[in-house]
């Protein structure tokens, strides 16, 4: 499951940010972060290894979200 998603930057004409970064970082964990509630609450119909993995993946893309959009606040390259 090696596969780099890549996600672009939305910047209107002035290169204003469309969504902000803490609202999707906070999206992606707080998903992972329920499943793993739901695994340790016992749900029966979830793998637990699935869930571990699909959660530090989800955490990965949070945080290439938030290195990209500092990166693009500060002036640098994403």
């Amino acid at each position: 499951m090696n596969r780099e998603v890549t996600l672009p930057l939305i910047v209107d004409d002035r290169g204003t940010l469309q969504v902000a970064a803490s609202d999707v970082s906070k999206l992606l964990r707080t998903v992972g972060g329920r499943w793993l509630h739901l695994v340790e609450s016992g749900e029966k119909e979830l793998d637990e290894d699935t869930v571990a993995a699909l959660t530090i993946e989800l955490a990965k893309l949070a945080d290439r979200i938030d290195v990209a959009c500092i990166a693009h606040s500060s002036g640098g390259a994403p």
